[in-house]
């Protein structure tokens, strides 16, 4: 099939004999940091978009002609089916050395090393998984090859007391090896993995309360060691406890450096070879998801992302299946993991809806635990009601609100509202990146008393374009310590999160009906407020400066109607709670 006028960008882009005619004709797309934008067009619709390429429709028509004179030859990938016969009729089963722990704590990390075969591909050769067995119940956890002849299969175990294991291979070394471990109690800080709970929260699995406040450094682990400690020193005094980050590396604004290790053998120049991972690469990732558990930070993990020049959003069918199937064995142990299909999935112009779907049954499948997944979208959004997200991970729609959404989107999806994008506090150029920390601080408030919690980024111009946002280092703004400050006082709230209340038409509130009741004023400038409450009860009453961090008490319990003094400035919450 030859390119036509109505051929995406691309899938010119992917054929190098047309990437090459395009780049001659447009040089500049080389270096764009918005490929992953121009890839969706085609070319009139980006000859009409850019008035910077300023083409002629005599130099648009060459170049059509000369792009349809180059076939289109799309690669064929098949998916590899494990050998039966990896292992011949002479190795023994179950003859592979073994290692594990005698004990693991309740939601902690049981893994069993596995000493075995390396020859041809123990990537697609071999299959391996683990039945695991505790009181007549039994859980299948997936193994994966780490390279060097080592196997490893991990297990969350989430009772305590004794489990039995069996293992089960297409290598006759690896299969028939059974063993048993104990699970322990869990230490103080291990509160198990982040559940929903009452229907728009989130609770850890033993019942304490989780209070998602989120931040995003995309590409934190893809940095050098230095600035990646210096991201978790960051981020032991932050009130973070929930960060967005990417499997894949990234190329966009103020990201052009490479990363350390990449996720297959091979190279850009020569090719990745889909069919053999890195394990040096996931070592790193993993090691960094621990450092974050150990924050108590939840890692939520973006899948795929648009912005890439090594092809990685750009894979087969195949690959892309291989990859979540190995991904899944090796991360979804981790009781702090969450799984984000996508980062702006609507901008990844080679996958269509029907693979979105395929993959988030791919991820839940191999996913043993019911990890919490969702996906983000950039313009349009995805159809959160599918039976398999179990939150809602929102960019804005709206230059201004978003967080002024958040109680539609709750009656209309049914499930947690979670803005993971609301804008960044910065200074750069576009304006997704360049709201104040007053008014990321105003979304976060009103995101939280319209039943919601929305995440927070920093994108401050840097000399070494070190920016939060992406590659972590240092917080520079002036939000996160009054984003601290909301958290405190979330956590102060309702035990069962905070939900919106029937509110007058200019001021949000949030609460239980005739016990607790949190209003917010935004930018308004009330000098004061009559409240109308219902009569026999009576309540305390604090007014709150949201941006100076003050909480006043005034004097006295208050009844019915009556009227509250207020200063007069923006950023005013007040909270009443039953005396």
């Amino acid at each position: 099939m030859a390119f036509t006028e109505q051929t995406k960008i691309g899938f010119i882009w992917a054929n190098p004999d047309a990437r090459a005619v395009l780049l001659k004709h447009v040089p500049d797309l080389a270096q764009s940091p918005y490929l992953s934008f121009i890839k969706m067009r085609t070319l009139p619709q980006l000859a009409a978009a850019n008035q910077s390429f300023t083409w002629t429709p005599e130099q648009l028509r060459d170049l059509l002609e000369e792009l349809s004179r180059i076939p289109d030859k799309p690669v064929q990938e098949e998916d590899n089916i494990p050998a039966k016969d990896y292992e011949g009729p002479s190795v023994a089963i179950g003859s592979a050395k073994t290692s594990g722990p005698e004990r693991t704590e309740r939601w902690g990390i049981f893994e069993l090393e596995l000493q075995g075969p390396s020859h041809g591909n123990p990537f697609t050769d071999v299959a391996l998984h683990a039945e695991f067995r505790h009181a007549g119940r039994s859980v299948t956890a997936h193994g994966f090859y780490d390279g060097d002849g080592l196997y490893r299969i991990r297990f969350m175990p989430d009772t305590e007391g004794e489990w039995a294991f069996t293992t089960h291979s297409t290598a006759r070394s690896l299969s028939g090896i059974e063993g048993r471990f104990t699970c322990t109690a869990p230490a103080p800080d291990n509160h198990g993995p982040v559940r929903v709970k009452n229907k728009f929260h989130f609770a850890y699995e033993d019942g304490t309360a989780y209070l998602p406040i989120g931040t995003t450094c995309y590409v934190w682990t893809h940095q050098e060691e230095a600035l990646e400690e210096q991201t978790l020193d960051t981020l032991r005094t932050s009130p973070f406890n929930k960060l967005r980050m990417c499997v894949f590396p990234k190329y966009y604004q103020f990201n052009a450096n490479e990363p350390l290790f990449y996720p297959y053998e091979g190279s850009m120049e020569q090719g990745w070879d889909y069919t053999r991972f890195n394990p040096a690469f996931f070592r790193h990732l993993e090691r960094r998801i621990a450092d974050l558990l150990d924050l108590g930070i939840e890692a939520d993990l973006i899948l795929f992302h648009a912005y890439d020049r090594w092809g990685f959003s750009e894979m087969g069918r195949a690959a892309d299946d291989r990859y979540l199937r190995y991904l899944t064995a090796r991360l979804s142990a981790y009781r702090n993991v969450w799984w984000s299909l996508a980062n702006e999935y609507d901008l990844m112009w080679a996958k269509q809806p029907e693979d979105w779907e395929r993959f988030a049954r791919i991820v839940t499948e191999h996913d043993p635990y019911g990890r919490l997944i969702s996906i983000h979208n950039c313009f349009t959004f995805y159809d959160y009601s599918r039976p398999w997200i179990t939150h809602c991970s929102i960019q804005r729609i709206d230059v201004y609100k978003t967080a002024e959404y958040t109680n539609e989107w709750r009656e209309q999806w049914q499930k947690p509202i979670v803005i993971d994008e609301c804008a960044y506090e910065g200074d750069i150029d576009l304006g997704w990146g360049n709201i104040s920390g007053q008014e990321m601080t105003r979304r976060f408030w009103e995101g939280a008393v319209r039943g919601g919690y929305v995440g927070h980024g920093e994108t401050y111009l840097h000399p070494d374009d070190i920016l939060w946002w992406s590659k972590g280092g240092k917080l520079h703004g002036t939000s996160p310590e009054r984003i601290a400050f909301l958290r405190t006082i979330m956590e102060e709230g309702p035990r069962e999160g905070l939900n919106p209340l029937k509110s007058e038409w200019d001021a949000p509130s949030a609460g239980i009906p005739d016990e607790y009741y949190l209003f917010y004023y935004g930018f308004n400038l009330p000098s004061y407020r009559i409240y109308s409450m219902k009569p026999g009860i009576r309540y305390s009453v604090e007014i709150i400066d949201t941006w100076e961090m003050t909480v006043e008490k005034l004097e006295g319990t208050y009844e019915g109607s009556f009227r509250i003094e207020l200063p007069g400035k923006p950023y005013i919450a007040v909270r009443l709670v039953k005396a």
